[in-house]
């Protein structure tokens, strides 16, 4: 049976050679998702190697050692091509400035990792309205990132994220670019849909109240983890987050249909704009 566990083992990585290196990661093992969905907060000062663990386990950089293991395979033994899909099927990404496409309305951005993993531009749109409306976006589908408050565009990166259906979610300061109210309502969703969705959710922050809205929450200093704790309120991340999920059924209604179809021509350049959306070659 398949399940949605990562294992990380004995990572290490290091930027830089000789007298110049700079050690990222020093002998770092955790679990994610061992007993089913969980959010997960990575803290840490400036430096610890916070985003360097949240990229070598989402598989965007290769550690120098360890294993990264997703689903009984080793993301270090997979070709190019076989992590690409991943990140684009299995893994699903919400950054601190969202990372949405400007020239596009918010339905087509969400759509878009769909579009350019096969499915037609219609059943992958007819997907992301239905994600956008759970989102309580149903009436800004039309609406480009600019004509979008901050909040509003952090909610379609999250419907993005979760469209594909990932086991996993990784978000590196998600709220950092938002006001402290208007990031708790994004946090307290990003938490809600992602377990709602049946997936883990791996938050990199610095903000103290984001991390006590996860369940658990893991502490790194030079590289190194110092602590792995359940958080108080486990049993109610952010207080919101199992009322949100209740609300907020799985979309898997259109995806016989997407997976059927292939699109001819995905929007030029948007794979080099987005390393979350490569097209494998």
């Amino acid at each position: 049976m398949q399940t949605n566990r990562l294992d990380a083992q004995r990572l290490t990585h290091t930027y830089g050679q000789g007298e110049a290196a700079a050690p990222a990661l020093a002998d770092v093992s955790l679990t994610i998702g061992a007993a089913g969905p969980e959010a997960v907060a990575i803290m840490g000062p400036s430096g610890s190697g916070k985003s360097t663990l949240l990229h070598v386990l989402a598989g965007i950089i290769a550690p120098a050692e360890g294993t990264v293991v997703w689903r009984g395979r080793d993301l270090a033994t997979m070709r190019d091509g076989e992590r690409t899909k991943l990140r684009r099927s299995d893994f699903g990404f919400v950054f601190q400035s969202g990372q949405l496409l400007p020239e596009l309305p918010a339905v087509e951005n969400v759509a878009l990792p769909l579009m350019l993993g096969g499915g037609s531009r219609s059943a992958a749109e007819a997907q992301a309205g239905a994600l956008l409306h759970r989102l309580g976006l149903g009436g800004m589908l039309a609406r480009r990132p600019g004509e979008l408050s901050g909040g509003q565009a952090q909610r379609v990166a999250i419907a993005r994220a979760l469209v594909g259906s990932p086991g996993i979610v990784f978000a590196d300061e998600p709220t950092g670019a938002l006001d402290r109210g208007t990031g708790g309502a994004v946090m307290s969703l990003l938490i809600g849909a992602t377990l709602g969705h049946g997936a883990s959710l791996v938050v990199v922050t610095h903000d103290p109240e984001v991390a006590s809205a996860c369940s658990r929450i893991v502490r790194l200093e030079d590289g190194r983890i110092v602590s792995d704790e359940r958080a108080a309120d486990a049993a109610a991340p952010g207080g919101a987050g199992p009322d949100v999920a209740a609300a907020l059924p799985t979309v898997h209604s259109y995806g016989a249909a997407v997976a059927e179809q292939r699109v001819a021509n995905p929007m030029p350049g948007a794979a080099a704009q987005q390393p979350w959306i490569e097209v494998s070659r």
